[in-house]
C-alpha cells in the first residue's frame, strides 16, 4: 500500500463518503454527512464559510455533528463546539488471541437494544439506530447478556474501520477485545481490505493494547463536534 493510498485517511470520513460509502452520503459538493441515525460524522471540502454554511443547512437544529481532520477546526461563530479532542489513527493487523470457551457471535438487526446498551455503559464512541448497517459487528454473550463487541464503520477506499471496542467492566480482562478486534480484522483482510482504528489520544490504556496486538499509530487527528447556535 503505497503513501497516496494511505492519505485518504488524512480526511477519512470525506475519503468514506466519496469512495466506498458514497451511497450513504447526504449532502453536495462543498459539504457531506452521513445518514443521522447512523453516525454523526461529517466533512467538508474546505474550511471555508459557503462549506460550514452547505454544512449547516444538512444539520437540524439540535443535531451534532462531528469530524476528523489532520489541522484544528476554527468553528464560525454560528455553531457551538462540544467536542474538541485529538485522536491516533492507528492501522496494522492485530494479532490473533485465543479465546477460551467463550463463543464470538455476528450481531445484527435483533441485538440493536443490546448493542445501544453496552455502548451507553462503556461509551466506545457514537452508536445510533443504524450504526450496525455500515458493516459486520461481532460480540461475545455470556448469560444471554450482550458483554462485548466490535465492529465496522467508515470505509475509505480500500481501509475500514474497526468501532465500538467495547466490553462490560465485569467481563474485562479476559481477552475479549483483542479476541474480537482479531476476528473483525480478518474479516476485513479476507476482502482484500485494510483495517484501521481511532482511538482518543489520552486513552493510553487502550493504545497500549492496540499496539500490542501489532498496530501502529498512523498520525494523530482532530475531533471536533458541533451543533448550530439557537
Amino acid at each position: 500500500m503505497s503513501d497516496s493510498d494511505e492519505a485518504l485517511l488524512d480526511r477519512p470520513i470525506w475519503s468514506a463518503l466519496t469512495t466506498s460509502q458514497k451511497h450513504l452520503a447526504e449532502g453536495g459538493p462543498r459539504a457531506l454527512r452521513y445518514p443521522a441515525d447512523m453516525t454523526p460524522f461529517a466533512d467538508m471540502i474546505d474550511m471555508s464559510a459557503d462549506s460550514f454554511a452547505a454544512l449547516g443547512d444538512l444539520m437540524a437544529p439540535s443535531q451534532v455533528v462531528a469530524l476528523f481532520t489532520p489541522d484544528a477546526v476554527d468553528v464560525p461563530a454560528g455553531f457551538k463546539v462540544v467536542l474538541a479532542e485529538s485522536g491516533d489513527q492507528m492501522i496494522g493487523s492485530p494479532a490473533d488471541s485465543p479465546l477460551g470457551d467463550a463463543e464470538i457471535v455476528t450481531l445484527g438487526e435483533a441485538d440493536v437494544s443490546a448493542m445501544t446498551a453496552l455502548t451507553t455503559l462503556t461509551k466506545p464512541g457514537p452508536f445510533a439506530a443504524r450504526t450496525h448497517e455500515l458493516g459486520t459487528f461481532l460480540g461475545i454473550r455470556a448469560g444471554g447478556e450482550l458483554v462485548a463487541m466490535t465492529g465496522e464503520r467508515m470505509k475509505p477506499g480500500k481501509f475500514v474501520e474497526m468501532t465500538a471496542v467495547c466490553v462490560h467492566p465485569d467481563y474485562r480482562g479476559r481477552g475479549y477485545a483483542q479476541a474480537l478486534l482479531a476476528a473483525v480484522a480478518r474479516r476485513i483482510e479476507a476482502r482484500g481490505e485494510i483495517p484501521f482504528l481511532h482511538v482518543f489520544s489520552n486513552n493510553t490504556s487502550a493504545i497500549a493494547l492496540y499496539q500490542r496486538q501489532g498496530m501502529r499509530i498512523r498520525r494523530r487527528l482532530h475531533v471536533t463536534a458541533f451543533m448550530k447556535r439557537a
